[in-house]
């Protein structure tokens, strides 16, 4: 599998959402002109995201020219994981897996809200994203909310929508995905 196939871009467009943003120092702003891996590295609450997305060789890839659609899992999503999940996952023998894992919230192309909310409309209230990872995610709504149901029945919620990027878009999700074992 190609590092490109291996990229997990989640997307979540389709519809517009809102959600509190707090203001961050004007180093930490996520510029349109850097691609997803340069914004992701600018914003602290991202940090275990880089650190994973480096630790699986992805970061080429996430840097290419894509589009790709990125439901990025904040550092609490990553704590909310079982203890130890991470270190492990972190782990040299443990790439592939990390890989798979990471792979599994990235869509190819670039997905707003807007148009995800589309989709979920045109599909009856849910939506089928189909990941770099190979593997599937549906895609629904919650009042104004885009919740996203990993191959476990796992949700995540899109706290922040429509982060541009040079080569895509992010969405910023509450808890990490995973896919089928």
């Amino acid at each position: 599998m190609s590092a490109l196939r291996t990229l997990i871009v989640l997307a979540a467009g389709g519809m517009v959402l809102t959600a509190p943003v707090q203001a961050k120092p004007q180093s930490a702003t996520p510029a349109a002109s850097r691609t997803i891996v340069e914004n992701a590295a600018a914003l602290p609450d991202l940090s275990t995201l880089v650190a994973a997305v480096k630790a699986a060789g992805l970061v080429n890839t996430l840097n290419g020219a894509g589009p790709f659609t990125v439901f990025a899992p904040t550092n609490a999503a990553f704590d909310a994981l079982p203890a130890g999940t991470v270190d492990t996952l972190l782990k040299p023998a443990n790439k592939q897996q990390l890989t798979s894992v990471l792979t599994y919230h990235v869509v190819a192309g670039r997905v707003t809200a807007a148009d995800l909310a589309r989709q979920i409309t045109a599909g009856g209230g849910t939506a089928t994203l189909t990941t770099v990872q190979g593997a599937q995610l549906k895609a629904s709504l919650s009042g104004s909310n885009v919740i996203l149901t990993d191959a476990a029945g796992g949700t995540a919620t899109v706290t922040t929508a429509d982060v541009p990027q040079s080569n895509g878009v992010v969405h910023v999700i509450n808890k990490v995905l995973m896919p089928a074992a």
